[in-house]
């Protein structure tokens, strides 16, 4: 397929995803040729689509190999990124025509509205769909339920190219971050993602500009990210609340969830105010209650310790306003709480360590908010955070546990995909791990595993031991290992003496 032949195929593939009608098709076109650098020449003009319209990772790669072979990039994957969203950017409806259709869609159903606008977002190459296929996902089975457990190839690795450039460029201040509705068709730059594919919603939550958009790496089905319209810090706060029980008014359909505030215990961009969502049932969703609790005042709203490796506390109710009530003061008594005999402090020198990770779903009729107690001090020991994965899981999860961990999906490094398989070979090949300086990180866990399946230590291993059983052995015991991660970051932990504080905690709110 030449380069012309993959214009054509893809005008054909936006008229055929309803991208674009047929009236645009030469216009399109041109643009395509323009962001290419080459010559027009064709007949684009309205006709029957072919039958077979090659897939559009194939196209993309035609265009883009083409543009490096005529120097037009320099064939690196940021440079490649920035190419491709130009071209897609030039068959992509633009932000009023999305909005306008994602209307007239909601006002037949909310569902029908992200249905479409999800959909738009695979089609117009916003999300790599060709890309996310790559991510390896699996259930693990463990007593708090099964956990979802993903490792993320689709986000691509720095470019190098991209990191030398970035130390000499002159620092840009537009768009100030990723989140800010400035990205929208933005060209990007080799330190900045391109955003000429990508579209906001429009929306009002607690009275300001917000705005729905989806995640390009979307880790779990309709990935969203709810954004303020304005460029300003996160902050869990009464207003959070608010904002979160409206967005359920508008999307019922949806969970949505904010990340903490504060450094370690916030997973995710502390400089924009957002939120993240999507149409999913996390595992923490599934999880019961380990014990009711009951507040003064509020015996509208049924209220628990949820049966879950951190300290989250379930509120239920019909009436958000009373949930917000309740959960404000849920939260400004934990700002100030402290509990030295389970390692809490609410702060040190004047620094706060307490806050919230809070979730929302619809449950039925009723509105259901989790809100997942954190603490972000550090020690001496615990330099990375007390509540924070600890030394021994670092082989398998270092990173700041977020919203989405929180919930129960495990986004895990990409490195672990290929130390996992050296791992299984080694093991089958009846080698010392220790020997592997790849694998010294797993040394101990790999050894412990051995003691755990005595089949696979070297005297037993015979022609009949599988590489795939062991595998499938690496994957359950890396979702203990995140469940293990899980319960490191409670505050309170599953002992006597941590329910006891847990319940003196819910007596302390006023």
């Amino acid at each position: 397929m030449t380069a012309i032949e993959a214009v054509k195929a893809l005008i054909s593939y936006a008229q055929q995803k309803h991208l674009i009608e047929e009236e645009d098709r030469i216009y399109c076109a041109n643009a395509v040729f323009d962001a290419l650098g080459i010559e027009p020449e064709g007949d684009f003009s309205a006709g029957t689509l072919p039958e077979e319209i090659p897939e559009l990772e194939e196209i993309l790669k035609v265009l883009l190999d083409d543009a490096a072979e005529r120097g037009r990039i320099d064939g690196g994957i940021a440079s490649r990124d920035l190419l491709d969203t130009r071209i897609m950017g030039c068959v992509t409806p633009r932000p009023s025509e999305v909005i306008r259709e994602f209307l007239i869609r909601y006002n037949q159903d909310p569902k029908a509205a992200t249905d479409y606008f999800y959909q738009l977002a695979q089609d117009s190459d916003y999300i790599r769909a060709y890309r996310i296929r790559k991510d390896r996902k699996w259930v693990a089975a463990t007593k708090y339920g099964d956990l979802d457990i993903t490792i993320n190839l689709s986000k691509p690795e720095k470019d190098p190219k991209a990191i030398a450039a970035a130390l000499t460029k002159k620092q840009n201040a537009y768009p100030k971050c990723l989140l800010c509705p400035e990205n929208t068709g933005y060209a990007g730059r080799l330190d900045h993602p391109a955003r000429q594919t990508i579209r906001l919603i429009p929306m009002k939550l607690g009275g300001e500009n917000w705005f729905l958009q989806y995640s390009p790496y979307v880790y779990y089905n309709e990935h969203c990210i709810v954004l303020s319209g304005e460029h300003v810090p996160m902050k869990i706060e009464r207003l959070t609340f608010v904002r979160l029980l409206e967005f359920l008014q508008i999307f019922p359909h949806y969970t949505v969830g904010s990340n903490a505030d504060l450094p370690i215990v916030g997973g995710s961009i502390l400089t924009h105010e957002h939120f993240q969502g999507g149409n999913y049932t996390f595992a923490m969703a599934k999880a019961g209650i380990r014990r009711e609790l009951h507040f003064a005042g509020f015996d509208d709203i049924r209220a628990g310790i949820v049966e879950w490796p951190m300290s989250v506390i379930r509120l239920d109710g019909k009436d958000p306003a009373r949930l917000v009530e309740l959960s404000d003061r849920i939260l400004t008594a934990w700002r100030g709480y402290s509990d030295p005999d389970n390692d809490i402090y609410a702060e040190t020198d004047g620094t706060p360590h307490n806050t919230v990770t809070p979730i929302a779903r619809m449950r039925g009729e009723e509105f259901e908010l989790d809100l997942v107690l954190r603490n972000n001090r550090t020690t001496d020991e615990y330099p990375l955070g007390i509540f924070h994965p600890h030394a021994e899981l670092h082989h398998i999860k270092k990173e700041n546990i977020g919203l989405i961990e929180v919930m129960g999906l495990a986004v895990l490094p990409a490195r672990l995909l290929g130390e996992m398989d050296l791992l299984a070979d080694t093991v089958l090949a009846g080698k010392n791990v220790r020997e592997v300086p790849e694998l010294t990180a797993h040394a101990d866990w790999a050894e412990e595993l051995l003691e755990k399946y005595p089949a696979f230590r070297p005297e037993n291993l015979t022609a009949e031991t599988k590489k795939e059983d062991f595998e499938q052995i690496l994957r359950d015991e890396i979702g203990l290992v995140f469940a293990n991660v899980l319960e490191h970051c409670g505050v309170f932990k599953e002992t006597e003496a941590g329910l006891s504080g847990f319940l003196k905690f819910a007596d302390s709110v006023k």
